[in-house]
């Protein structure tokens, strides 16, 4: 199973069905913040649809298609970050990531990322990366704004929230510039 040791308080794993039930309340209890930014918010009611997704991530993973890894902090689930799939043909990805509300302003998710970014480019050999952020999602855009990423465009209308449309801004990074340029 995939496991990526950040440093001695941090560590990305694998999703399992065993982790559901903390999955599930990671996200009921964040389930506020969570919503403004997050679609599938309103269709996680259960453990049981944790579960479903947890067992869709481990088919992706199996399919050699990216993984799903819950961040854990100090033993604790923290959030969850993955790759939207992997173009094998492009040597392209794209991740995704949320953070329970009870962890935000540790650095868990420049951390995180970075260490996706690394294993992306050093371990699968991958050449680009994207991370799209809603416009007005300020918290999320700090991250690949931190690591780097190049701003390379801004979709109009990006995403169905619930009851409107919301633009993307879409960043990038190749292999060649790596994290900050190295």
């Amino acid at each position: 199973m995939f496991s990526y040791k950040i440093d001695e308080d941090i560590e990305l794993r694998l999703l399992e069905h065993r982790h559901a039930d903390q999955l599930f309340q990671l996200t009921d209890q964040s389930r506020e913040s969570l919503r403004e930014w997050l679609p599938w918010i309103d269709f996680t009611r259960t453990v049981a649809d944790s579960k479903n997704f947890i067992g869709g991530t481990l088919q992706q993973f199996s399919r050699n298609d990216g993984f799903q890894a819950g961040i854990w902090y100090k033993r604790e689930l923290a959030g969850v970050i993955g790759l939207h799939g992997i173009n094998w043909s492009n040597k392209s990805t794209s991740i995704g990531y949320w953070l329970g509300s009870g962890f935000e302003g540790k650095g868990l998710m420049t951390k995180a990322c970075q260490a996706v970014v690394d294993y992306c480019f050093n371990e699968l050999e991958l050449n680009r990366i994207e991370i799209r952020t809603a416009t007005e999602n300020k918290k999320s855009m700090a991250i690949p704004v931190r690591l780097g990423f190049q701003q390379e465009g801004h979709l109009k209308q990006a995403e169905w929230l619930y009851n409107k449309f919301v633009d993307h801004y879409v960043f990038g990074m190749v292999k060649v510039d790596g994290i900050n340029g190295k």
